[in-house]
């Protein structure tokens, strides 16, 4: 069985539905199952949706009325108003007021996992739908049956032994199912999620419980780049890549591939390809067990707007365990990702992402205990393989404020104003 999923970028209108359902057609007309993503950036429009439930209720009504608005906009291109579908959108509608209608929780990553799970349950029946009215059998079913995790609301971790009994009993193979990724549900049977960009993640737990024959992430470029070209203006295609080595990569932050995707897929050594849906004649990149990069090159990785720390003890004294120790408590505590550390006798830096904005908070619950210097909205490059070239193109970028290097991987802090 081959497992291919579709992101939001993939099913964003009603032509790309079209390219998605001739795709499936023609590369997956049997014995695959489809996890499909959001639409668009509508997990950002759910996002506004929590937002005004939260903090300005009355834009709620606008809010949910563009959502509804655009899914039904794509489905005037595909269906007749008369098709079954327009019921079935209308009662996942119907389930979301529910919610927003009669929740008493205050619990805010609980509430944000119910309502955000619409969006991958709407595009799935669309998706779904016109497959049926082209002529394409396929099973819809609901992954929150099928995936169970623990109860930690926006990051769960998955139940692995209960997931693959569920899902190879429950799994048609010699079919074509279609099904959501990114949602999941606990024991209580509430939805859970599985990190954002999780979709991927759930394509290899399924390919993992169905020992499946591929793993196809169908994305807007055409593979694995060794760059990201929104960044960079010369990039090169990634042939092929060895699983540590992609898990190398997916650690210091490359967005094509999912950190956690990986790792089921090397433990049954199931091959990961990354295809162009703009052009999906063409073969993308494998990553297998093997080769660990081909061509053999630097592989550059930013993440930007990132904020660089250096904690030094008040009385200058050396910075050793016990110091290192509570600042990674706190760090953990406060959800501040650390993706570099630099550490000499009298101080340590770390460059952080900042994405729960929880950074202020840790700030001023340290700034009594030890000296701290801040620069904020730096960029972080990493540089696989690097070579002279390759760090000269770096610090181009901008003024270089810290620079870490080990054989493989070279690491630059730069501030781009």
């Amino acid at each position: 069985m081959k497992i291919f999923k579709f992101g939001g970028a993939s099913v964003k209108d009603a032509e790309s539905v079209k390219n998605v359902a001739s795709i499936i057609k023609n590369e997956g007309a049997k014995d695959t199952l489809v996890v499909i993503s959001a639409m668009g950036k509508m997990t950002n429009a759910f996002e506004d949706v929590i937002d005004s439930y939260y903090n300005k209720k009355e834009d709620l009504p606008n809010k949910l009325n563009f959502i509804e608005e655009y899914h039904k906009n794509i489905m005037s291109s595909l269906f007749d108003k008369s098709d079954e579908v327009y019921k079935e959108i209308d009662v996942l509608f119907g389930e979301l007021g529910w919610f927003l209608a009669r929740n008493t929780s205050q619990r805010f990553n609980y509430v944000y996992d119910q309502i955000i799970c619409f969006g991958e349950l709407l595009s799935t029946r669309i998706v779904s739908a016109y497959l049926e009215k082209l002529g394409q059998e396929n099973v819809w079913f609901d992954v929150r049956n099928y995936v169970k995790t623990d109860s930690n609301y926006r990051d769960a971790k998955v139940d692995w032994q209960l997931t693959e009994e569920l899902i190879t009993k429950k799994v048609d193979a010699s079919k074509i199912n279609i099904t959501q990724g990114f949602i999941a549900a606990n024991d209580t049977e509430n939805t859970t999620t599985l990190g954002r960009e999780g979709s991927d993640y759930t394509a290899g737990i399924f390919a993992y419980c169905l020992s499946a024959e591929s793993v196809t992430i169908w994305k807007d470029v055409p593979g694995v780049l060794n760059a990201d070209p929104r960044v960079f203006s010369d990039t090169t295609l990634l042939e092929q890549i060895s699983y540590e080595e992609a898990i190398e990569m997916a650690f210091y932050g490359a967005s094509v591939i999912h950190p956690k995707t990986l790792q089921p897929l090397e433990r049954k050594e199931i091959p990961l390809l990354v295809r162009s849906f703009v052009n999906p004649k063409e073969t993308g990149t494998k990553v297998s067990k093997g080769t660990r990069l081909v061509p053999y090159i630097p592989c550059f990785i930013v993440k930007k707007d990132q904020v660089l720390v250096s904690i030094s003890a008040l009385d200058f004294s050396f910075m050793v365990e016990n110091n290192i120790s509570f600042i990674f408590q706190k760090l953990h505590d406060y959800q501040l990702k650390v993706n570099l550390i630099q550490n000499s006798a009298i101080s340590f830096s770390v460059c952080i992402d900042n994405k729960f904005n929880k950074f202020d908070a840790f700030y001023e619950e340290l700034k009594n205990q030890f000296k701290i210097e801040v620069q904020k909205g730096v960029d972080l490059y990493t540089v696989r393989h690097f070579d002279d070239n390759a760090i000269e193109l770096i610090e181009s970028k901008g003024k270089s404020l810290l620079t870490q290097v080990n054989k493989e991987t070279s690491q630059i802090v730069v501030n781009p104003n």
